[in-house]
């Protein structure tokens, strides 16, 4: 079987970059995800290549003809050419394990394809390519697998999972992507055995792999699986099926409303409804500090939110506001409604400034921005009118308080 022409094997530079590697002397493939979404008629934004040559001497030759070079990840063999208007492209020299710990691996260069293919985690991951002829290489029934829609591990799957626990959170991804029907049996019930090896993990590399999974057009079958098999159970027990019965709303209501997946969104359908667990779930995860913030923002949904949809995002601003609808218990042709007033109506900005408060006899000082704050939370109440009666409400606020 042959690769498919695709558009990215045509990528400028990819013709030149090739010849420097020596892919007519077949010592460098296409490897891994450009092979297998282009196989399954699937966009491809990546393209890695494996190759005999050494990391230094894929940095020569690199070098010799002017492309630019970077040592990404020289300890692990990779060096990542940049091609074209910046494209990079990685390049890994061929590797065995020779140590591993479920954490990180120790590696050593080998001239031989098999063996670097069978230390990759699924089937369908380890299929290469030849850029000249296009044939297809697989080693481990990967083709097979990939007509099945089956994600499938290399090997015996305990042994894969305990070279690298990330693994089991992959499993599921990929399935959530690729799959089809039930997932395998034995790589299900490995990941399931071994769940609590995600202990081990770093918290910033299991965030990655469920933001990438909820990030799928539609993973709820297997998201469900995930926790009724308690895979999130050792480092995220909050993700309960409660949870999991709004995250199914949401994704139904946004299909309909037009909305794409959104990972975090989708998490904070998925805890509780308390920003403090969600705080504690965002720092856990050691989350970016406008996805802390964002998650317990929407974990703190009320009844109502709907009601009062422009007073929602004035004070939380769009996406917020919009995370808040879209998660919250409002029947859909309420949320329906709210979005499109927002879309329609934004909120304004609130018109007056502590300047114009002293014009009207308030003395400067702490006192003017606490004034502010009450006159501002009466505009919002009336609506958000314009600014002749946002200083109607000022006055009459001075004159009675001051």
């Amino acid at each position: 079987m042959k690769l498919p022409r695709a558009d990215w094997q045509g990528w400028p530079g990819m013709a030149e970059l090739l010849t420097v590697l020596g892919a007519r002397d077949g010592e460098t493939r296409f490897v891994g995800g450009a092979v297998r979404d282009t196989l399954m008629q699937l966009p491809v934004y990546d393209v890695d290549f494996a190759t005999r040559l050494t990391p230094e001497a894929v940095m020569l030759r690199l070098e010799d003809v002017g492309i630019k070079a970077v040592p990404t990840g020289l300890k692990h063999g990779t060096v990542t050419a940049v091609i074209g208007e910046g494209r990079p492209i990685e390049i890994t020299t061929l590797r065995r394990d020779v140590a591993t710990d479920g954490r990180h691996a120790e590696i050593e260069y080998t001239s031989d394809w098999q063996e670097d293919a069978a230390r990759r985690d699924f089937t369908i991951n380890a299929l290469s390519a030849d850029p000249v002829s296009g044939e297809i290489v697989d080693f481990f029934g990967g083709l097979a697998d990939l007509e099945a829609r089956r994600v499938r591990f290399i090997g015996d799957p305990l042994e894969r999972i305990a070279e690298d626990h990330l693994r089991i959170l992959r499993f599921f991804r990929f399935h959530a992507r690729f799959g089809q029907g039930e997932p395998d049996a034995e790589g299900l019930e490995a990941a399931v055995a071994r769940a609590n090896d995600l202990m081990a993990l770093s918290r910033e590399r299991i965030a990655d792999e469920l933001l990438k999974t909820l990030a799928l057009p539609d993973p709820r079958a297997t998201t469900r699986l995930m926790i009724e098999r308690g895979i999130f159970s050792p480092v995220l027990p909050e993700i309960t099926l409660e949870g999991w019965a709004v995250f199914d709303r949401l994704v139904t209501r946004v299909a309909t409303l037009g909305y794409g997946p959104d990972a975090v969104r989708r998490l904070a359908a998925l805890l509780p409804a308390d920003a403090d667990i969600a705080r504690a779930v965002a720092a856990r995860l050691k989350l970016s500090r406008a996805q802390r913030t964002r998650l317990a923002t929407a974990a703190a949904r009320e009844t109502g939110d709907a009601e009062h949809p422009r007073a929602l995002a004035y004070r939380l601003g769009m996406e917020s506001a919009a995370d808040r609808l879209l998660i919250g218990d409002a029947s859909d042709g309420d949320v329906a409604a709210a979005l499109e007033c927002l879309a329609t109506d934004p909120p304004p900005r609130f018109p007056l400034k502590g300047g114009e408060l002293i014009e009207m006899g308030l003395p400067a000082g702490p006192i003017v921005s606490n004034a502010l704050r009450e006159i501002e939370k009466s505009w919002i109440a009336e609506g958000f009118p314009d600014k002749a009666r946002a200083r109607e409400i000022a006055r009459a606020h001075i004159e009675k308080t001051y």
